[in-house]
């Protein structure tokens, strides 16, 4: 199984999917692509956008579900690091598990324990 790949958005963002059978973020109507990370990523990607956000979500997505295209591509920080780029909206099957993710009481994220067992 190839690893996971990982979406940080609101709550209130997927469960306005649950009801269009499909998760289309404002980002791919402004940027064009829906911004997703690696595992290793992840705890960067929310420090530096989600520090002290609350009522958020982790989408754990299998990449080879998904029927949008997916390009990885340079990071805006450090160009030699690629990021998974979803160019279309996820299709709710794609997504295996749903994660609550919320901040430490001091604004920054921690890895939820359970997705040490995903790499399995």
């Amino acid at each position: 199984m190839t690893e996971p790949i990982f979406h940080i958005t609101s709550k209130a963002s997927w469960a306005a999917a649950q009801s269009t059978g499909e998760y289309s973020p404002g980002s791919l109507a402004s940027e064009g692509f829906i911004h997703c990370s690696k595992m290793d990523q992840i705890l960067r990607v929310a420090d530096s956008f989600f520090a002290n956000h609350h009522g958020l979500v982790m989408l754990v997505i299998d990449l080879p579900q998904v029927k949008s295209e997916t390009r990885w591509e340079a990071g805006t920080d450090k160009a030699d690091e690629l990021f998974p780029h979803i160019y279309g909206p996820i299709n709710l099957n794609a997504v295996l598990r749903v994660i609550d993710f919320e901040p430490e009481s001091d604004g920054q994220f921690k890895l939820p324990q359970m997705l040490s067992s995903l790499g399995d």
